[in-house]
């Protein structure tokens, strides 16, 4: 709230308008490359965000460390929560060594 009844000229919703050449570099972002995710080696936010797995990415990685990872996607249907959600996604996904 300014003081004194002022009006703020500071501004806190502008967001940078980039131009491709100014633009940051996000190469090393795993979330905007093309790459499936390894379900054995991504975090939970990574697994998050995936559209199919939001939300079920802390799940996924405990049963990971409670079974010593997945051989199969199909063994996502054996998470809590998520029967029959990651059908679909095979694409995005895939399975490295455990």
């Amino acid at each position: 709230m300014p003081i004194n009844g002022s009006v703020s000229t500071r501004r806190r919703d502008v967001v940078p308008m980039w131009r491709d050449r100014d633009r940051p570099d996000r190469s090393d972002d795993p979330m905007q490359d093309d790459r499936p995710l390894d379900i054995n080696t991504a975090t939970a936010a990574e697994l998050d965000a995936v559209s199919a797995l939001k939300g079920h990415g802390f799940e996924i990685v405990r049963y990971r460390k409670e079974r010593g990872g997945f051989t199969d996607l199909r063994q996502l249907d054996e998470v809590p929560g998520l029967t029959g959600k990651a059908d679909g996604i095979a694409a995005a996904l895939t399975v490295g060594d455990a």
